[in-house]
């Protein structure tokens, strides 16, 4: 009898023993089935991040596409600035090419200076008419480099150079005499300002000399 219980318990023990005891296909199922927790926050985490991601790409191309559309809408207003600067300058010399015109008529037939008595003050002759008149249209053009290179339409290099010319024009006895003569010239206020200034500091450096 003692033998009998002493199997009976031993099989007992070793079917507890063979059930506390799975193999490794059953820790799988096991694994499979409950998943560790740690890796549904990797998961989760992993997920935030990216949508994170997209949305600072959606933000940065947002970003982009409106700096874009803002630099356009700057260099159209550079454009059309110096486009209206452009047909200024245009305007302004198609009215002194007028002023012109109408001297160029006394150089070619003096007898019209007489249509206005003031243009005939401190002229006697033709010639001196011819002169006057002749010296003025030579100023016109100046006035027209002055205006584009106030304007931005000319270079610095381009204006010096006119200045180096007309200051030693400024020397002729017959423009001294048609800048000195005391009828209405029609120039613009501040180009006859600057040209006499121009003039006067031309007369001090030579005095220097």
């Amino acid at each position: 009898m003692s033998d009998v219980r002493g199997t009976a318990s031993l099989e007992r023990y070793s079917g507890q023993m063979s059930g506390g005891l799975r193999s490794p296909a059953q820790q799988r199922v096991k694994l499979e089935v409950f998943p560790d927790v740690r890796g549904v926050f990797q998961a989760v985490a992993s997920t935030t991040i990216v949508l994170m991601t997209i949305q600072e790409v959606q933000l940065f191309l947002q970003a982009v596409s409106s700096m874009a559309i803002a630099g356009g809408l700057i260099f159209t207003g550079l454009q059309f600035r110096h486009y209206r600067k452009a047909q200024h300058v245009a305007n302004f010399t198609r009215l002194v090419e007028l002023q012109m015109q109408l001297r160029r008529m006394r150089v070619d037939n003096p007898s019209l200076a007489r249509v206005h008595r003031h243009d005939m003050d401190g002229l006697e002759t033709d010639e001196e008419v011819q002169h006057y008149f002749m010296n003025l249209m030579q100023i016109s053009i100046f006035e027209i480099v002055w205006f584009s290179h106030r304007n931005g339409q000319l270079p610095d290099d381009y204006f010096k150079s006119w200045v180096t010319r007309m200051t030693k024009i400024s020397d002729e006895p017959s423009f001294r005499k048609a800048m000195a003569k005391g009828s209405m010239k029609i120039f613009h206020d501040q180009f006859e300002t600057y040209f006499r200034e121009l003039i006067a500091k031309s007369d001090r450096e030579a005095k220097v000399h």
